[in-house]
């Protein structure tokens, strides 16, 4: 930041309480942006960064690389074929078996400190229903904390209703003996089940390069209706193509990769969301994102 002219971009990648103050100390030193998930505490918050990008016409965009998983591409391309019908109702996990907290920030109650899995897997589970199927009108929600001494929500369900009449069901939990189907999405001709999630991560993290998110036939999912089900190709995952994105905007102008306002339409969600669980009831949002 004290020599901007160095450099092309900025990333905060850093705990999400800082998200805030370094993404606009970034923007005052002229700095394109981009900021990891959650992109902030609150919405509000997030809109001050959204504004102050814009007041200083820079670059700024929100990592949610999980647009890029193979179950979400390869559901995108199902429903832009048709192959579903009209979709009628989404269900989506990120499930673990964890019944030991590991600590660190993730798991703190700090004030502003965005902790807990609505925050965490919750962010990605939002914007992965935001990208599929737009604004939504009305949020239910259960948060639990399940586990001993756990300070944050571990065990998570939000139902989200879309103004274009699709239900989504998300799940996010740390104790998950059996994991749950991926993805399941049902429509008017057809349903689409895949059991096994994006194997991208695990591929990071053992050294893989960038074909990665090619997958074998054995964890492709499965489309049609009953035992007339058969599996269909999973396009490979590609969270390579978000910085793909970066460049096309910084070099070309193209639209970011994720709208930053798109994040602060999950961040609407996950406030509803935690008012929903205070208050045992569904929140309509008051004005569809």
């Amino acid at each position: 930041m004290a020599h901007p002219s160095e450099h092309d971009l900025a990333v905060v990648a850093t705990p999400s309480s800082t998200h805030v103050p370094l993404a606009l100390a970034a923007l005052a030193a002229g700095q394109a942006v981009v900021v990891d998930k959650p992109f902030a505490p609150t919405a509000e918050e997030a809109r001050r960064v959204v504004a102050e990008a814009r007041r200083r016409g820079l670059f700024l965009s929100v990592y949610h690389q999980r647009r890029w998983d193979s179950d979400t591409v390869t559901l995108r391309r199902l429903i832009a074929e048709g192959a579903l019908g009209d979709v009628l109702r989404f269900e989506s996990r990120f499930e673990r078996w964890r019944p030991v907290p590991k600590g660190g920030w993730r798991e703190s109650d700090a004030p502003g400190g965005a902790g807990g899995l609505l925050y965490d897997l919750g962010s990605h589970l939002v914007d992965q229903a935001l990208h599929l199927f737009r604004p939504v009108a009305r949020v239910y929600a259960e948060l639990d904390r399940r586990r001993p001494g756990i300070a944050v929500d571990d065990d998570v369900f939000v139902a989200l209703t879309h103004t274009s009449g699709v239900r989504s069901h998300l799940w996010a939990s740390a104790l998950a003996g059996q994991l749950g189907p991926r993805v399941r999405a049902l429509g008017t001709r057809a349903a689409y089940v895949k059991l096994h999630a994006d194997g991208q991560e695990a591929a990071l993290l053992a050294g893989g390069r960038p074909d990665w998110g090619v997958e074998p036939r054995a964890r492709w999912g499965m489309l049609g209706v009953g035992d007339e089900a058969s599996p269909v190709r999973s396009e490979p995952g590609a969270h390579q193509r978000y910085y793909a994105g970066v460049v096309a905007s910084l070099r070309h102008g193209a639209p970011p990769p994720v709208d930053p306002d798109d994040a602060v339409a999950g961040l609407e969600i996950i406030a509803a969301a935690q008012r929903s669980a205070a208050g045992h009831e569904t929140v309509t949002l008051p004005a569809a994102r």
